[in-house]
């Protein structure tokens, strides 16, 4: 991304090496239900390495002899890791793939049946197995006691840098393809313009986590000049007891999941939210989708594109709760092995670089 990435943490950045490679990556997703046992549909456990999940669904359509649309996936895994995922077929073609699929970068690990197909969004969320290395002991130790703090106080929920792809820039040509007005064509042309809903989207939470980090870092009267807010609002702002400020007319939802509703008490919210019962949202401009409202809508504005109409917009969970997190460290190899469970959309490059604060695609791109 061409601006500098505001982070909610004001730690030291930390040293480490990071490459996402299928030796040093490891993703697995959590099914968002039990699957039945029984029905129509083959569900399998997939385990696969230096594959993308598009090549995935194509490598299985040409086994079974079915349309890819035909292949049911709850989400996208990236080609450099080693990932296991769940896919669901229609159980007549259960032959034909055992016949024909011969590659060695697919293993099957389990399977099973179910009443209906997998559909995308279908997922708890993804388990992470990730190793870093060239990191001395002393980092080692305070990365551990940092991403424990985050898990109990939770991390912006940005997209990460794979979302804006090789240049970090295909945002552009999704906003273009947006402004045209034209119907999209196809899989690259939703990817490019939902490139530009996650570009605005950055850009509206790095402004919230800004001014949110201007209130803790100083006194109220301080903070009130900083952002040019009336000192009455500073210092209700002030007064929650979480890192993330919210604001009225803020768009929460319960959390992990549930349905949408206004903030109209901002004690009530920021109890609830400082309990990770909720969570404030940002907006994917589109069609059909609920904006902010009241102070909260003044925020966000600047950052919605009404032309964008060609895809549905939504909201996202602008702040979240890695959970699960351990560490294990090798001082004689100095890697250390950091494994821990985010909800589904989020990111782990996104955790990594809250607590080390630097661009991991900036670091690994200078020393390719």
């Amino acid at each position: 991304m061409n601006h500098i990435k505001t982070y909610a943490y004001n730690h030291t950045p930390l040293s480490f090496d990071f490459e996402q490679t299928v030796e040093r990556f490891f993703v697995e997703e959590i099914p968002l239900y039990n699957f039945s046992g029984t029905g129509n549909y083959l569900v399998l456990k997939i385990q696969k390495t230096d594959m993308s999940t598009w090549k995935l669904i194509t490598v299985l359509a040409k086994a079974t002899g079915l349309q890819e649309r035909d292949i049911g996936y709850a989400g996208l895994k990236d080609k450099n890791a080693t990932t296991i995922q769940y896919i669901s077929i229609p159980k007549n073609r259960e032959k034909e793939l055992n016949k024909n699929l011969t590659t060695d970068k697919i293993e099957i690990l389990e399977r099973t049946y179910n009443k209906a197909p997998i559909k995308v969004g279908h997922l708890k969320g993804n388990s992470f197995s990730i190793v870093l290395h060239n990191i001395n002991a002393n980092d080692a130790k305070f990365f551990n006691t940092t991403a424990k703090k985050m898990q109990k106080d939770g991390i912006p929920n940005y997209y990460g840098y794979q979302r804006f792809g090789e240049d970090s820039r295909s945002y552009l040509q999704g906003k273009e393809i947006a402004h045209s007005g034209k119907k999209l064509k196809g899989s690259k042309e939703k990817l490019l313009v939902s490139a530009y809903q996650s570009y605005l989207y950055n850009k509206w939470l790095g402004q919230r986590v800004k001014l949110s980090t201007i209130i803790a870092s100083n006194n109220v009267e301080n903070a009130a000049k900083k952002l040019q807010y009336p000192l009455e609002l500073v210092k209700v702002l002030a007064k929650q007891p979480q890192l993330f400020k919210l604001f009225l007319g803020d768009v929460m939802m319960p959390y992990p999941y549930g349905k949408l509703d206004y903030l109209k008490d901002m004690y009530q919210s920021a109890l609830a939210f400082s309990q990770k019962k909720v969570s404030p949202t940002g907006l994917l401009c589109g069609e059909r989708v609920e904006r902010a409202k009241s102070d909260a809508y003044h925020l966000e504005e600047p950052f919605d594109d009404t032309e964008l109409t060609a895809l549905r917009g939504d909201r996202r969970f602008a702040w979240i709760w890695p959970n699960e997190v351990e560490t294990e460290y090798n001082p004689d190899s100095k890697q250390l092995t950091v494994e821990f469970y985010l909800p589904k959309g989020s990111y782990a490059t996104t955790f990594l670089e809250e607590i080390g604060k630097f661009s991991l695609k900036e670091a690994m791109s200078k020393s390719a």
